[in-house]
């Protein structure tokens, strides 16, 4: 029986071979398709890793802005250019709605900062002297005095500068003493301080006229009073109408997962059309296979091939180039999701973490999910030129010329 199966095998390698472009062309419609759909799930599995790796630990964190219309998601209202601030009014009704939590006022502009050569625009977030050690972490040196002309550097911003705690650069055309160097933190949804300056607000406050602030953070050390926290807030602002935006953390993060699974979910649909018009190039190359080769199943068939040999033999071919199709785009896919990973990572991440360098178990799935599909999509689309095949009269086959 071995041997028999040998044979048919044969057969269907012979054949292929016979016609190697147009089984070629088969197998690259396979070899897309499995690309496309285990690039995406790599790109995706990466991404999420990355993002995850990023965002900072804030899950205690409340967020208050000010209503704008951006943040109801109509970008072409023009009520979303239009500059928005919390008084100190704003901040005593917020402290009193959040009860014994700490409520930080913050906001962020922007300053010139030069080192050397080296010289451009970096934000600047203005904290109040007692709230920096409840958002920051100081890496090397210390936090600057509530008065004086010190202020802090991010991580990042300070290696890519070449700044160390105790030296100077020139902030907004002055120069100051960088009393340290904070710990990088990763995104949050309260502040990004790695690529920042941080500053006190008598320092800031010295130098322009005192801005409103562009939100409050809100730190809930019980993490089960976060709703009730985030309602009292909404009770104090938003009863006639939506003055603030209230956002913690897990919504950011859950927002960014609904949005991932309906980008993952076109794309790889977009992967299984391919996979479709691989499978109908397969279907057509075995149909047109079993109509030239009638006269030979005729003669087999007559010699005592039965019609579970004729169909084996034709299956063969199909998985044969599923198999070939697949493992190319399983190796295809590997290559360039990782590729795409990095290029994504560095063009929208900017810099921050590191790209991962792996495929790890779930990028591994997503290239075994694609071959198996390339498999299933090739077998399933020469069963109809196989049973044709074995249906097939042997004296009618014969007969055809």
């Amino acid at each position: 029986m071995k041997g028999v199966a040998g044979i048919f095998l044969t057969f269907a390698l012979r054949n292929l071979r016979r016609h190697w472009v147009r089984s070629g062309l088969a197998a690259l419609g396979i070899v897309i398709g499995v690309a496309a759909v285990a690039t995406l799930g790599i790109l995706g599995n990466n991404l999420i890793i990355l993002f995850s790796g990023l965002v900072a630990d804030v899950s205690d964190t409340v967020v208050v802005t000010p209503h704008l219309a951006a943040a109801s998601g109509d970008p072409f209202d023009p009520r979303s250019a239009l500059a928005g601030g919390l008084t100190e009014r704003d901040l005593d009704k917020i402290e009193r709605a959040v009860g014994p939590y700490h409520a930080v006022p913050l906001f962020q502009t922007a300053e010139l900062l030069e080192k050397g050569r080296k010289k451009g625009y970096v934000p600047v977030i203005v904290l109040h002297h007692d709230d920096m050690p409840v958002l920051l972490e100081v890496e090397d040196g210390a936090l600057p005095p509530p008065s004086g002309n010190s202020v802090l550097v991010g991580s990042l911003l300070a290696d890519e500068a070449e700044v160390r705690a105790g030296g100077r650069i020139t902030l907004g055309g002055e120069d100051v003493r960088v009393a340290g160097v904070l710990e990088e933190r990763g995104l949050g949804i309260d502040i990004n301080p790695d690529y920042a300056v941080v500053v006190t607000h008598s320092w800031y406050t010295e130098r322009h006229p005192e801005p409103a602030y562009d939100r409050v953070v809100v730190k809930v050390t019980d993490l089960g009073d976060i709703p009730a926290v985030k309602k009292a807030i909404e009770d104090q602002f938003n009863r006639r109408t939506e003055v603030v935006d209230v956002l913690d953390s897990r919504e950011i993060l859950e927002l960014f997962y609904q949005t991932y699974d309906a980008i993952s979910i076109f794309l790889l649909g977009i992967g299984g059309v391919a996979l479709f018009v691989a499978g109908v190039s397969i279907l057509n190359v075995m149909i047109i296979s079993v109509t030239e080769r009638f006269h030979e199943i005729g003669v087999m068939r007559s010699i005592g091939a039965r019609r579970s040999e004729v169909m084996r033999m034709f299956l063969y071919e199909a998985l044969i180039l599923g198999v070939a199709g697949s493992f190319i785009g399983g190796a295809v896919s590997t290559v360039t999701g990782m590729a795409v990973t990095a290029s994504v990572a560095e063009t929208v991440f900017a810099g921050y973490g590191t790209v991962p360098t792996g495929l790890g178990p779930e990028g591994i799935g997503s290239v075994l999910l694609g071959m198996g599909f390339g498999l299933g999509t090739a077998l399933l689309s020469g069963m109809y030129p196989a049973w044709k095949a074995s249906r097939l009269d042997p004296i009618e086959a014969l007969r055809y010329e």
